[in-house]
């Protein structure tokens, strides 16, 4: 058992000290924002995350809410930094938080005799950890402060399961910081623990590789996973593409292409692209980190053009079968960038919904989790529903943005009873299957209406 502290309480911060305190750890967070301190303590959840909740109900004895410093100090041997580093305009990341956080940690280290470990777990350029080496070292404690960059590969929605049964644990650092968090990570390396019933363990899963790098290969890997990530799926968007100009179906090649083990399935659904907090964040960041390193990363720059240009093919998908949108009743289903999240950072619906607005359309929109959250940010005149039905209702075209389970309990003919129009535009090809035969039928790289016809392996 080891006494860690995170500091900040966003979704990394909170999903990483909530996971080490169930794993055996005393664990103190930490957050400047004193409501959400006073709500932590009372219970209550600042973000929506499935299972992390039940985790800390079972670990509440061994993690504490604070807004002190001081307290989160002076008894770590780790101090985790999980701080938000947003996008400035040029792309590249806000690191006043994290600067803001290291000095006032740096501040409680003067005359703590005790080694300590600074992990960086936050998304930065290169060359971070080397700054707040220097700030150490401007105070005399490199002697007993060392540092180290432990990147978290989270999944919004997946987070508990990503946090408990990660495909690796990435440390970068000294040999010192190195064993330090091999040892806080040594029961979840092993996976001696056992496994809470909410995220049962995946089959196969018996140890997890612990990878120890250098520091700036520590800090690179986060953007180079985002971005290759990123990559698949602006490029099998643009298969998408020409699938719709050729009379294919992107569903098939994607499931031929996926069997090759040198590319394989995952992230090979078309749709209107990425969004949330990571991947428009990250791949803008390496780009910008590139720039001004001297190198033109001609590759990334065209994953984040593709993105940026895909969310609009469902509005075309729209004008080509109701001609004008002006007056024309529309309904937006899905609001998050992802099921299972509260997330609408970055996400495609608030750019989709401005555009048709500006088309002239009536919009109304749905959202089984976020609708509350996401009203401040919502154009004026858009119809906020507090039920599907509502937004479906006289409605003559349906866009389908984000692939909530709720909407596929939702019939054909009841869509055809409440629709004026049973048009269903639908950006993440969910529903293909559903609606195909039954509706007016618009997927992304998918012929008309055709349902889905897998492609016969011969024995």
């Amino acid at each position: 058992m080891m006494n860690v502290s995170v500091i900040g309480t966003g979704y990394v911060g909170l999903t990483t000290g909530i996971s080490l305190a169930f794993l055996g750890h005393r664990v103190t967070c930490v957050d400047i924002d004193e409501r959400k301190i006073d709500g932590l303590k009372a219970g209550l959840m600042p973000i929506y995350e499935p299972g992390l909740e039940d985790l800390l109900n079972s670990s509440e004895e061994r993690i504490r809410f604070t807004t002190s410093y001081e307290a989160a100090v002076s008894e770590a041997e780790v101090l985790i930094f999980a701080v938000g580093t947003p996008a400035n305009e040029d792309g590249s990341p806000n690191l006043t938080y994290l600067f803001g956080a290291a000095d006032d940690v740096i501040s409680h280290l003067i005359g703590k005799e005790t080694p300590t470990v600074l992990v960086n777990k936050s998304t930065v350029p290169v060359g971070t950890a080397d700054t707040i080496a220097d700030k150490i070292k401007a105070f005399g404690l490199e002697d007993r402060v060392s540092i180290a960059s432990n990147p978290e590969f989270l999944r919004q929605g997946r987070a508990v399961a990503d946090t408990l049964y990660p495909e690796r644990v990435v440390v970068g650092g000294g040999d010192a910081a190195v064993q330090t968090l091999r040892r806080m990570y040594e029961v979840l390396v092993e996976q001696r623990f056992e496994a809470p019933s909410f995220a049962p363990r995946p089959e196969g899963v018996e140890a997890v590789p612990f990878m120890s790098v250098d520091l700036r290969s520590a800090e690179l890997a986060k953007y180079a996973a985002n971005a290759f990530l990123a990559m698949k799926i602006s490029f099998i968007n643009e298969i998408a593409n020409v699938c719709d100009a050729v009379g294919a179906d992107v569903r098939r090649v994607a499931d031929i292409i996926g069997t090759d083990a040198r590319i394989g399935k995952s992230f090979l659904h078309a749709g209107i692209g990425y969004g949330g907090s990571c991947f428009p964040k990250d791949t803008r960041a390496l780009h910008h980190i590139a720039d001004t390193n001297g190198y033109d990363f001609k590759l990334l720059a065209a994953v984040i053009e593709v993105n940026g240009a895909q969310k609009f093919k469902l509005i075309e998908k729209a004008r080509e079968s109701l001609g004008s949108l002006q007056g024309k009743r529309i309904a937006v289903l899905g609001l998050t960038f992802k099921p299972g999240t509260d997330d609408i950072r970055e996400a495609p619906s608030l750019p989709i919904i401005e555009e048709l607005v500006r088309e002239g359309a009536e919009v109304r929109v749905h959202d089984p989790i976020a609708l509350e959250k996401s009203r401040p940010q919502l154009p004026v005149g858009v119809q906020a529903c507090v039920s599907v039905q509502e937004a479906l209702l006289g409605a003559e075209a349906a866009l389908l943005v984000t692939e909530w389970p709720e909407y596929a309990g939702i019939g054909a003919e009841q869509l055809k009873a409440w629709m004026d129009r049973p048009l269903w535009i639908d950006g993440r090809n969910a529903f293909a299957d559903q609606y195909g035969q039954e509706l007016e039928y618009r997927g992304v790289g998918i012929r008309g209406g055709a349902s889905r016809q897998p492609a016969h392996v011969h024995p």
